[in-house]
């Protein structure tokens, strides 16, 4: 038995063409299209192909979306007083800034400082504190990703085990979360976790986002199980592949995404599916703004 593919490309297309529909719908109520800016401060060369990728994707459906280009050895003031200009712009629904910053950069500055409703990254300690509540929020951008695979598939989660490898603050903790929200029994596996295949091999769904290529193997999985892997690793030899043994561990779920061309696809469409959320928001719409919630199955 061969696993079913969660095929992200053709996920991030059709979600693509949904948004492209509900930008037009935005910008003829409102006038003007949802606005997005990316912060990027100095020139990690990752960081500038994630943003032209949010950029095309922006024009591709509609969003008025910039990048502010800071000099690396920017000021926190400066990177502060920036942030809070873009707070106070009308036309601006979504603030992004990139990752990493400069050594002498605090994340944290960054975080306290982007207003709420343009955090359509999930960074900020009011949207953090939003999705422990189970309120409303934005949600970080892969970790929503995730889920909206799982939901378009129509993957059950209430009363299903599910088990996260990893425990980062943008995919592993924030995906505990919503998952808990949809009543699913979540288990959150690390670095010093005991008897990892055997919790691994109880995994209805198991998610793998711990950045360790090919770590999951097929004795790893229980037969019939959903993977979602997460991870992205470039090998020495050359070439990119995931957490999980993808070859392998495909003989025995039943259903599997790749990498790439999984989870990676969804994540730049999930910050704009926020982004234009976030404009809806803006505009006192709130009915109008598309649903980030995820049925239960």
């Amino acid at each position: 038995m061969s696993a079913t593919i969660l095929d992200g490309r053709a996920l991030s297309a059709e979600i693509r063409g949904e948004l492209r529909t509900e930008v037009a719908r935005f910008r003829e109520q409102q006038g003007y299209p949802p606005g997005l800016v990316i912060v990027r401060v100095g020139g990690d060369a990752a960081s500038g192909v994630y943003t032209k990728a949010i950029l095309r994707i922006a024009g591709e459906i509609g969003v008025q979306a910039r990048l502010e280009e800071l000099p690396a050895l920017t000021s926190a003031d400066e990177l502060r007083a920036l942030l809070l200009q873009l707070n106070g712009d009308q036309r601006t629904h979504g603030i992004i800034v990139q990752m990493p910053l400069p050594a002498h950069l605090s994340q944290k500055m960054v975080a306290d400082t982007v207003a709420p409703a343009k955090d359509i990254d999930g960074i900020s300690p009011g949207s953090a504190g939003n999705l422990f509540l189970g309120l409303p929020s934005f949600l970080p951008s892969t970790a929503a990703a995730v889920v909206e695979i799982l939901d378009r598939h129509r993957i059950p989660l209430a009363g299903k085990r599910v088990v996260i490898l990893g425990r980062s603050n943008v995919v592993g903790k924030p995906l505990a979360l919503m998952l808990l929200q949809r009543n699913a029994t979540v288990s959150v596996c690390h670095s010093r976790t005991r008897d990892l295949t055997a919790l691994t091999r109880q995994a209805d769904v198991l998610i793998a986002a711990v950045g360790r290529p090919r770590l999951v193997t097929a004795e790893m999985v229980r037969p019939g199980a959903v993977v979602i892997d997460v991870g992205i690793n470039a090998l020495p030899e050359g070439g990119i592949v995931g957490d999980v043994d993808f070859e392998a561990v495909r003989e025995v779920a039943a259903a599997i995404t790749p990498t790439p061309g999984g989870v990676g696809p969804l994540t730049n469409v999930m910050l704009l599916k926020q982004c234009v959320r976030a404009a809806w928001l803006a505009s006192g719409l709130a009915e109008e703004a598309p649903d980030l919630s995820i049925p239960q199955f």
